[in-house]
């Protein structure tokens, strides 16, 4: 009985490193749990485009939006874990979604085998350019005066765009309205219709923009200004030392995804962020490249994320709904 339990045992271990050698055998599908049209989506099919180009297999980005990209890892959690199922993945439903949401039907730290980190990228806010407000401390000064009057629309309830707004309002002493969407292209068509007073996002979607003279760029929630948008500042330049919020990009696989797989994602990853193209993507967009964060980088850094973010939220205010 022991040699037959053995043999078995063997048998697997061939096995599963021949898969991991022959994988894949046909296309891999990338879900990005957000809608078509925003940086998330964007950033999606940048990634699914260049990891096509190194594996050799077409990567299809499959757009799963809503609540704040949790119903996209949900699908992700509950797909097979053969390795041709991947995750677009952020902090809100990696981190925040624990914390805010009562009910959710995955553990982010269980359900996903971290693959390899993309990008993380600080979010700014903006007012169009006929707004009443011109600055951040008109803005503040408007709010005290109107207060609940000024809307912001965020990617979800506990979003980090929610979150970072939440932090500002607590420093700032004021209090907007939040109206939460599934994504960022339908809020910034609100926004540009005038439904919408103040929008958060990245630079992306706002440079442009600024760029045109439709809206204008108050603060950044980075450490320091953008090399490619100098002239906004940021919230602690302003007096919100606290409001420092970045959104993270990094790639993930379902939880029993058998390891002879994540091995092989794993090896491509750093000659995808090298890519040429890749780099000057999100270059442009005042991102930070990952670079060399494979599975226990990511890990050490996810359990960072999750003690600051915890601490964040804390901070704001927000609770669970």
């Amino acid at each position: 009985m022991k040699r037959l339990i053995l043999a078995t045992v063997v048998a697997l271990g061939f096995a599963n490193a021949a898969y991991g050698q022959s994988y894949p055998e046909h296309p891999i599908k990338l879900v990005v749990p957000f809608p078509a049209g925003g940086i998330a989506d964007s950033g999606g099919r940048m990634i699914a485009k260049t990891l096509a180009k190194v594996i050799g297999k077409p990567v299809i980005v499959d757009n799963k939006g809503g609540a704040g990209g949790v119903v996209g890892a949900e699908s992700v959690a509950n797909a097979k874990p053969d390795g041709y199922t991947l995750l677009s993945g952020s902090n809100t439903a990696l981190i925040s979604a624990q914390y805010l949401l009562k009910k959710l039907s995955y553990n982010p730290e269980e359900a996903f085998k971290p693959v390899y980190g993309v990008s993380i990228t600080p979010l700014m806010i903006a007012v169009r350019a006929d707004a009443p407000y011109k600055t951040l401390a008109e803005l503040v000064d408007y709010a005290k005066k109107n207060p609940e009057k000024i809307n912001y629309a965020t990617i979800g309830q506990g979003s980090t765009h929610h979150i970072l707004a939440e932090l500002f309002q607590r420093e700032a002493g004021i209090k907007m309205t939040h109206i939460p969407y599934k994504g960022a292209t339908p809020a910034l068509t609100d926004f540009l219709g005038g439904t919408i007073d103040l929008f958060i996002d990245y630079q992306l979607g706002i440079a442009p923009l600024v760029d045109a003279g439709k809206i204008i760029a108050l603060a950044v929630a980075s450490d320091a200004r953008l090399p490619t948008m100098p002239k906004t500042p940021t919230f602690a330049e302003q007096g919100y030392k606290s409001v420092v919020v970045s959104a993270f990009t990094i790639v993930l696989a379902p939880a029993d995804t058998p390891q002879p797989v994540l091995d092989k994602l794993v090896s491509v990853f750093p000659e995808v962020l090298k890519d040429p193209e890749m780099e000057k993507y999100y270059a442009d967009r005042g991102s930070q490249m990952m670079i060399g964060y494979g599975p226990t980088e990511l890990k050490k850094f996810l359990d960072e994320e999750r003690a600051k973010t915890k601490k964040m939220i804390e901070l704001s205010g927000l609770q669970p709904e």
